[in-house]
């Protein structure tokens, strides 16, 4: 494998071996904590446009396999490695890590010290980097790097184009696609939910003429306010359909709301964090995997109560609506990679929708 180089903008290098695409890439770098799950990890929409440290130090030992995407196409820019194996062993290994990114044209870099590269971001906070070859110069580089203009249209990038039908005989959702796992249309499906999935740009009228019994904000990747046009439409939906929100559908509805969100210094992505349910009183281990969060203070003129929050930083969670039937969880519910403590909240979503039913049928009888 050809020597490569990770250049911070702040001018740190990692000399590496390369592996997958050779070509250059550049995107901001961010870690992720989980021990197994990286091919869930890779073809997640939501790290599109950034590259991707794996803290564990053996990535790529039980190989590819069909089963675990996330997404047909991955939009990760690079992957950052201490040690990739290329001799993976497990019964459903197809092929291994180095081919896989090739065959997408992705870039990775192994050899590096993992954990001094995890150490620095999580005190200075998420950076731009490159990946590239050792002949330009890293000085040159990292002026390059703290030069480069991180993309604002991620959702339009990973979002359906045009609507498809999921089928089923239950309950109608409309999934609006800001980036969505394949993890969240597993759930629905497992619940025989008729899916509707439309892009993130659908209109809150196109949407209510699928006359929808729920409304499902799905995850993606980027800044929620780079979304004004959701963020609209989820304002004009409330208090008609039942809404359910997850990651960034959750930042969306809490923007709809008149709370604020804000970029954290270096995010939460891993399958352990965990979260407390302040009702129940219960915690939970959690997926999850984003960079902006919902400003707790900004909650209190609003109209909606919070619900949740991490217990290793007591940010927001979870978050509900007062007067609507709309709910929603900052992590991953559906995990993919990580634990499955909380995919009940897919049965409270279908029981609000079925409690809200009832209560209109009754309105209709009053």
């Amino acid at each position: 494998m050809a020597k490569r180089q990770l250049v911070l903008e702040d001018g740190t290098v990692f000399i590496g071996e390369g592996f997958g695409s050779e070509r250059v890439t550049t995107g901001e770098v961010v870690f992720n904590t989980g021990m197994t799950g990286y091919q869930e990890v890779i073809s997640d929409p939501s790290y599109c446009g950034q590259i991707v440290t794996m803290t564990y130090p053996l990535v790529g030992n039980y190989g590819i396999n069909r089963d675990d995407f996330e997404t047909v196409t991955p939009f990760i820019h690079g992957l950052v490695v201490k040690e990739v194996s290329d001799a993976p062993s497990n019964f459903r290994n197809e092929e291994n890590l180095d081919h896989f990114l090739k065959a997408h044209d992705i870039p990775g870099i192994q050899g590096i010290d993992t954990r001094k590269l995890t150490k620095i971001i999580r005190k200075y906070g998420t950076m731009k980097a490159i990946i590239t070859d050792l002949e330009p110069s890293a000085e040159g580089l990292a002026e390059e790097v703290r030069n480069l203009v991180l993309p604002t249209d991620q959702v339009k990038r990973t979002s359906t184009i045009k609507p498809y039908v999921v089928p089923g005989r239950g309950q109608r959702i409309v999934m609006v696609d800001f980036g969505a796992k394949h993890g969240i249309l597993r759930e629905l499906t497992k619940r025989n939910c008729h899916i509707t999935v439309v892009p993130h740009d659908y209109s809150a009228e196109a949407i209510l003429r699928l006359k929808p019994d729920g409304i499902m904000l799905t995850n993606g990747p980027g800044d929620p306010k780079d979304v004004p046009e959701a963020i609209e439409m989820i304002k004009q939906v409330l208090g008609k359909v039942p809404v359910f929100g997850i990651c960034l559908g959750h930042q969306l509805l809490a923007l709809a709301c008149g709370a604020d969100t804000e970029k954290m210094k270096f995010g939460h992505r891993g399958a352990n964090h965990p979260v407390k349910d302040l009702k129940k009183s219960k915690s939970y281990l959690t997926s999850q995997n984003h960079s902006y969060a919902v400003r707790e203070a900004s909650l209190d003129d609003t109209a909606l109560e919070l619900t949740q929050i991490a217990l290793n930083d007591n940010t927001v969670e979870g978050i509900q609506h007062k007067l609507y039937p709309a709910f929603s969880v900052q992590y991953h519910p559906e995990a993919s990679p990580g634990p499955e403590d909380t995919n009940y909240l897919f049965d409270e979503f279908l029981k609000m929708i079925k409690d809200n039913q009832v209560k209109h049928e009754e309105e209709s009888y009053a």
